[in-house]
């Protein structure tokens, strides 16, 4: 017999890879919106000293009219394509939640203190790992995004 509190909770993140081996990752307080997307864009491109080049889901706020408005006024330092519609097999990005998801399962999560702890271990876990972050572009349905180095 397992005992459950059957009580819920959630802990939302955002992340971005590179072919290059870069992760980038930060933490979501409450929902997920387009100024939120902004937010992170800003981040990456701050941390990443040069242009970049964002290979989107479709996420709603991906598309929203703020975001769309942000980017054109980037000048090309920030661009983003998007992934065909159910498609997440293409998103190198799948990959870090999977690798994420599999270290996770393995602990006993009581709290939500003891998820975010997990999670955010197992997410610098990876970050620090540069060839397995480079191993998701090597994929076959992810080497398309390999020449965006």
């Amino acid at each position: 017999m397992v005992r459950d509190s059957g009580g819920r909770f959630g802990f939302k993140l955002i992340g971005a890879v590179s072919a290059r081996g870069d992760m980038h990752f930060d933490v979501i307080e409450g929902s997920m919106n387009a100024e939120k997307f902004i937010i992170f864009l800003q981040k990456l491109r701050q941390d990443a000293g040069c242009p970049v080049f964002v290979i989107a889901d479709n996420a709603r706020y991906h598309h929203s009219k703020k975001a769309q408005a942000f980017l054109e006024t980037q000048l090309g330092e920030i661009m983003m394509a998007f992934l065909p519609a159910c498609s997440p097999e293409l998103n190198p990005d799948e990959q870090v939640w999977n690798h994420a998801k599999a270290e996770v399962g393995k602990h006993p999560i009581k709290s939500k203190l003891d998820m975010e702890s997990i999670i955010l271990s197992s997410m610098r876990s990876i970050q620090q790992k540069t060839e397995r972050v480079k191993s998701f572009f090597r994929l076959p349905d992810t080497l398309y995004a390999e020449k965006y180095t």
